[in-house]
């Protein structure tokens, strides 16, 4: 979340921690799901490997919350992930005779069916477990009086639109912890932040309490990391072909210590790897401020965050934090329109150059169609040659042999995108050479959810923990006094003469990065391989300059902002409407922004000095 500090209330009202056990030194929680798809067998290797006390499982995004709508619009009995009870059910027994607990999201927007059908599926097992259901984040039932209210969205400003069909809040770790010390052995949340899994296990089992801010920035840290599973040990990294067995990737544990440094580790004999690159990758992912990360129970800073490479994996510590907003962030989709996709294949000389005259032939029938009927022409329409290298812009070489069609549009209505997928079949006798197959068959227009974001008192917002005994009790987050706003400086001047040569390195050469999205901006993160290139990096790597390099993907005037992050040598870009309209809405084929890493990976940084030269002058 892209958000300044709030800051320091007076605490008035603390999650209570409970005295009847001592506290622990350090606990162990592994990761079993970065995301609803991922593997089911992250379980057993957490489980007879790992080592670990907890499994957290986080499944829940904007998209997955839209898709669960729908499931219970269906079927009231629906709404949870299935996933869940897929990779935990066959495991049950081991569970319990381990007495490891379990802190998943999965519930979704229905919890309570979730929670039913694991206990059936417990029973038939002939085990029994404490089972908390966490609720209250569902806004739905307050929708009229929140568009009474004039609510508007908190990055454009757009009013409350009419056609929500999900609303929810971004809870903390409070109401875990407070199922946690009510005897849970399982917690089933709905929304809920992702790093919020780990941080409530740190607190019950280490006897933190809301107001050490460090220890929550700290814990929450340890759930960002282990968040998206094998993303920290491997997945996704820049050193790809350094990176042994990704059949078998270790899923990610954070062995979190009293005084918030902790160990990201994986079970023995798994794939994967631990290093600095690979852990520190994942720090800045979907990342704004580092400074000023806003989380519902902290406002961390992570910008001087250090790491180490051991034997047992990468020490990480440094983290600090600041009181938290005395506001929740919420999460909307809304329904607009209609999207399709095709997806051709080309091949033969000029690919790309067949593919994108095909692309336009269609949309020009299509239009003189519209115009014969009175329809409106498209919302957006998204042309793209995969294979053609267009994703790094209007200077990159366009000639293929091979190229695939990427061909996307939007309309209000649902009548017009049948009528221009009817339009692409005639492309295979009526169109260019070298056309093999539509992906798929017929596009089929799906529903365009877009995201509308606000934030809502936590005051009004309190959570609901009730135990499948039958008992139930209130959260309501805690206030703290206000404290003084802190955010990082994007135009930090750095006086110092650096060396010149006759050596050009890609970026890559000299950093790993990694992007994610938030909304419709994409962070991209970039870490010095040493520190003594990061002087280069930062030279070259202006917002001016990284704006060039993304201008074909930057729309209505979006800025580029950058951060420092001295603890890992790194510096952390935003690119604001840089996507397309983010996740849910966009038609393009990066949607997430998962490639900008890749792509700024290519920027040439020219009249260098050698590597070891860049090192010997910084000693």
């Amino acid at each position: 979340m892209f958000l300044s500090g709030i800051g320091r209330r007076k605490c008035r009202d603390v999650v209570a921690i409970s005295k009847r056990f001592k506290h622990k030194e350090s606990v162990r929680i592994g990761c079993s799901s970065g995301f609803w798809g991922d593997t089911p067998t992250a379980v057993p290797q957490l489980l007879y490997g790992g080592k670990v006390e907890y499994i957290v499982a986080d499944y829940l995004s904007e998209v997955t919350m839209s898709l669960l709508v729908a499931a219970r619009s269906k079927n009231p009995q629906l709404g949870f992930t299935p996933d869940f009870l897929e990779s935990i059910a066959p495991h049950l027994k081991e569970i319990k005779r381990q007495g490891i607990r379990i802190v998943t999201n999965g519930g979704g927007i229905n919890p309570k069916a979730c929670v039913e059908m694991l206990q059936s599926l417990a029973k038939k097992q002939g085990v029994e477990f404490q089972i908390a259901t966490v609720t209250g984040d569902d806004l739905m039932p307050k929708r009229e009086e929140l568009m009474s209210a004039q609510v508007k969205e908190m990055f454009s400003g757009k009013a409350f639109p009419s056609s929500v069909n999900s609303m929810n809040a971004y809870y903390g770790a409070g109401p875990i912890v407070k199922a946690l010390e009510m005897g849970a052995e399982i917690v089933v949340t709905g929304r809920s932040t992702d790093s919020a899994l780990a941080l409530a296990p740190a607190m019950h089992e280490l006897g933190w309490s809301p107001e050490q801010f460090d220890q929550m920035a700290a814990g929450s840290l340890a759930g960002h990391l282990i968040e998206c599973g094998c993303q920290c040990t491997g997945g996704n990294f820049t050193d790809w072909t350094k990176v042994p067995d990704f059949d078998k990737l270790g899923f990610p544990i954070a062995e979190v210590r009293q005084d918030g440094s902790m160990l990201i580790t994986k079970a023995p004999g798994t794939g994967g790897i631990l290093s600095v690159g690979s852990v520190g990758e994942q720090l800045l992912y979907e990342v704004g401020d580092p400074a000023a990360y806003v989380l519902p129970d902290v406002i961390a800073d992570f910008s001087n965050v250090q790491m180490k490479e051991t034997e047992g994996g990468v020490e990480v510590w440094g983290a600090k934090g600041r009181a938290p907003t005395p506001t929740y962030k919420i999460s909307a989709t809304y329904l607009d329109g209609f999207k399709a996709t095709c997806v051709v294949n080309f091949c033969g000389g000029d690919s790309a150059a067949k593919g994108r005259v095909m692309a336009e032939s269609i949309l020009k029938r299509t239009r003189r169609i519209f115009s014969k009927l009175n329809i409106p022409d498209f919302d957006s329409v998204h042309v793209q040659m995969l294979g053609a290298e267009e994703s790094f812009g209007p200077d990159h070489s366009k000639h293929t042999r091979e190229a695939v069609l990427w061909f996307a549009v939007q309309h209000k209505d649902k009548k017009a995108l049948q009528i221009w997928a009817k339009e692409i079949a005639a492309c295979g006798t009526g169109g260019t050479p070298g056309i093999t197959a539509v992906v798929g068959g017929r596009p089929k227009p799906s529903p365009c959810l877009k995201l509308f974001s606000f934030l809502h008192p936590k005051s009004q917002m309190d959570a609901t923990v009730t135990l499948d005994s039958g008992a139930s009790e209130t959260y309501k987050a805690p206030e703290f006094e206000a404290s003084e706003e802190k955010t990082s400086d994007e135009n930090v001047s750095h006086d110092q003469t650096l060396l010149t040569g006759d050596h050009t390195y890609r970026l890559e050469d000299l950093a790993y990065m990694r992007s994610g999205d938030k909304g419709n901006s994409c962070n991209v993160g970039v870490i010095a391989r040493h520190p003594a290139f990061l002087p280069y990096i930062r030279s070259a790597l202006s917002q001016q300059n990284v704006g060039h390099h993304f201008r074909h993907m930057i729309q209505d005037g979006g800025k580029v902002h950058r951060y420092e992050v001295p603890g890992i040598h790194g510096l952390n870009f935003v690119l604001e409407s840089s996507l397309g309209g983010g996740g849910i809405a966009s038609i393009r084929p990066d949607p997430l922004g998962k490639a900008f890493g890749q792509i700024l990976g290519e920027l040439k940084l020219e009249n260098l000095p050698s590597k070891e030269q860049m090192i010997n002058a910084a000693t």
